[in-house]
């Protein structure tokens, strides 16, 4: 069989895939924005200075858009989607909103998947925002996981920007997740 997209390698992300505005799920001004910054590193801790994100998330009051559109851009609404690439030193960054929780009793996170050079297949993890580690050892996913793993998963608020670095392989890989009829 010839090979999908998903497991032809890149980088193809530069050519046909970004678009105006991608990293922008709302304008950087507005009132409730936040940064969602980070590295994306190989298993050496070096930068990958070709992959591109996804980034997939609630609203603030924990709603999950479902409309047609998350392409559209206009200023503000809210789409809850976003893509964008890493520059050279393998940095990127969106401008979003904090996410609430979507379902009662659970914490919130914004979903991230990982195309990079290297790759079969992209890789899907999850940000959640800070919390007491207490609130991070009741999450079901975060319970299910070592504690020294869990951290992997849980940004760093410096009170401007929201930082997660992936590191793709090596002593502080990122937890990445199968989800059913996804193939690894």
């Amino acid at each position: 069989m010839p090979p999908t997209p998903g497991q032809t390698i890149g980088p193809f992300y530069g050519y046909a895939l970004p678009y105006d505005d991608g990293q922008h799920l709302v304008p950087p001004g507005r009132a409730d924005a936040v940064r969602l910054i980070g590295r994306v590193l190989d298993g050496r801790g070096a930068p990958v200075p070709d992959a591109m994100l996804e980034i997939w998330q609630a609203d603030a009051a924990g709603r999950i858009v479902r409309e047609a559109g998350s392409l559209h851009r206009d200023g503000h609404t809210f789409t809850g989607w976003g893509r964008a690439a890493t520059d050279n030193t393998g940095r990127y960054s969106f401008t979003t909103v904090r996410p609430g929780a979507s379902r009662h009793g659970r914490l919130p996170f914004i979903a991230m998947t990982v195309f990079a050079r290297g790759l079969l297949n992209r890789l899907f993890t999850r940000v959640y925002l800070p919390a007491p580690e207490s609130a991070l050892a009741g999450e079901p996913l975060l319970a299910s996981l070592p504690p020294e793993r869990r951290g992997t998963l849980v940004a760093e608020d410096d009170g401007s920007a929201l930082h997660f670095d992936v590191h793709l392989q090596g002593d502080r890989e990122t937890v990445f997740l199968t989800y059913p009829g996804h193939a690894p």
